[in-house]
């Protein structure tokens, strides 16, 4: 294999301290060409969504070897993909060279001849800092930072840490790893002159809607994080600054923050709503309950598309942006561009399908104004399409509300432009979280969607929703009868029938359950 410095084959990129968000432009650069992933275990799962499909994704806790011997065996996952011509990303949290074993992993590449490059992330320090509003650096308190491992290799060649300069360093301590030996830490420090009185902190799950943290003063640090029960891993932080804290830091103000939400729209589809739900400070999980496919015949499909290009068809309507790309792959790959749609006139059931239809440079020529449901299609289209020819491009499966609507005044035919498929294997882990009552917030986007979800759901989870402990969320009145018609209470719908509204929901029902006020 040819070692070229400017086209390394490895790549060691800092995922951040765990919001997915910290990535930086050029980490999700290298994730997206990457044929292998090897990730660390605290490293959010979302960002290897941003790997391209045919990629390996590998966590290192699944490599041989407990946590002291393990890292051989990832150096050699490394070098061995790379020498097979494979692009690797090696993704750590914070940043690769701060407490990261970094460095040994460069070490390990030049020694085998392999190009690499070290694209750097956001350590937890400078995340704790910004989330908790923590000015690490402040011109009347503190010129200087310092970054302190607090779990020190024993067998380490040369000077071990020196605890009387660490106590007599005239700035902002960092201590990362610190938590299981906290009480050594703080002895070492008082012991060396360290003030008891010196504001201190510590934070667990930077950057992410888990966020906690306490404040105390060095002499009570201890105390005070077991009575709060924060546990490793966590950041300690001592110095002046600490006390010049904000007292209600913005990330925490967010209006989500800390509310546990499950997303289950299919995956495909999933990460717009969760990086808004994340934006607001929520815990999100997600859970496909259905899964989108491309269909296994398209006959119906490609007869459909050539009536188009006859042009006899006068409207084409869809019900979903998943229609919309679907059909229009199915064009491209038959050999066709959009001249073969010609003059024939396009709606679109709301903003989402019709914003689909723009990434085609098409517009829709009627949407919905306010309702935005096969009812609002309905309407919307009725006084354009009384003795016109309709063809109806959807799912295999749904209503036929709009069909028969519209068959009142048109000629209408549908043709399934894509299969959804219930997912069959519904997630585990977040079930068993649900069964816990460790997920509040349920969001559920469409009928069918509610009907896969709520199948799934054994006594334990169903007895926590009809309690209220789990409050199920619909993305309209119509979504809300289908849970209702199961069984399930709703604890609230949406107004605007969108992935917006949906979440707009949510939010007002968390106000309401904390007994604030709401718009």
């Amino acid at each position: 294999m040819q070692n070229d410095p400017a086209n390394p084959f490895v790549f060691l990129v800092g995922a951040g301290p765990g919001s997915p968000g910290l990535l930086t432009v050029r980490g999700a650069e290298v994730l997206g060409r990457a044929d292998l992933v090897l990730y660390d275990q605290l490293v959010p799962e979302r960002l290897l969504d941003l790997a391209p499909t045919h990629a390996e994704r590998i966590c290192v806790r699944d490599l041989p070897g407990n946590h002291p011997d393990k890292y051989p065996h990832i150096h050699k996952k490394l070098v061995e993909a790379a020498t097979t011509g494979k692009t690797v990303v090696r993704l750590k949290g914070g940043d690769p060279l701060i407490f990261g074993r970094g460095g040994e992993e460069a070490e390990a590449l030049r020694a085998a001849g392999l190009a690499y490059e070290i694209v750097p992330g956001v350590t937890a320090a400078i995340a704790a800092g910004a989330y908790l509003e923590i000015p690490l650096t402040h011109r009347l308190y503190s010129s200087s930072i310092a970054l302190i491992t607090g779990h020190e290799l024993p067998t380490k060649p040369g000077n071990k840490l020196d605890w009387k300069a660490v106590a007599a360093f005239p700035g902002t301590l960092a201590i990362y790893m610190g938590i299981a030996r906290l009480p050594v830490i703080v002895g070492e420090l008082l012991k060396y002159g360290k003030s008891p009185d010196t504001p201190a902190a510590i934070v667990e799950r930077a950057s992410l809607g888990e966020q906690r943290s306490v404040f105390a003063t060095l002499g009570t640090l201890e105390e005070t994080r077991r009575h709060a029960g924060l546990e490793a891993p966590g950041l300690v932080l001592i110095g002046e600054v600490v006390a010049q804290r904000a007292a209600h830091p913005w990330f925490e103000g967010r209006p989500l923050f800390g509310q546990r939400v499950l997303v289950t729209r299919p995956s495909h589809q999933a990460g717009g709503m969760v990086r808004k739900l994340e934006h607001l400070g929520a815990v999100v999980s997600r859970m496909p309950a259905v899964e989108i496919r491309d269909l296994t015949d398209f006959t119906k499909v490609d007869a459909a598309l050539n009536q188009l290009r006859r042009g006899e068809w006068g409207w084409l309507v869809f019900t979903s942006a998943n229609g919309v790309h679907a059909l229009l792959r199915r064009l491209d790959a038959i050999g066709f561009d959009l001249r073969a749609l010609g003059s024939v006139k396009l709606a679109g059931i709301g903003p989402k399908t019709d914003g689909a239809l723009r990434e085609y440079r098409l517009r829709a020529d009627v949407v919905p104004a306010a309702t935005f449901s096969s009812e609002g299609l309905a309407n919307a289209l009725k006084p354009y399409v009384s003795g016109r020819r309709v063809l109806l491009a959807r799912a295999n499966r749904g209503r036929e509300l709009l069909r028969d609507e519209l068959a009142k005044i048109a000629t209408v035919e549908q043709v399934a432009v894509y299969d959804q498929v219930d997912v069959t294997a519904p997630s585990a882990t977040v079930l068993d979280a649900l069964r816990r009552g460790e997920i509040r917030y349920v969001t559920l986007p469409s009928s069918n969607i509610a009907r896969g979800v709520l199948h799934g759901f054994d006594e334990t989870i169903r007895g926590r929703v009809e309690r209220g402990e789990i409050r199920l969320v619909a993305i309209s009145p119509e979504t809300g009868n289908a849970i209702r018609a199961l069984g399930y209470p709703v604890a609230a719908e949406a107004t605007s029938f969108t992935e917006d509204g949906l979440i707009a929901a949510v939010v007002e029902l968390t106000k309401r359950d904390a007994g604030l006020p709401t718009h």
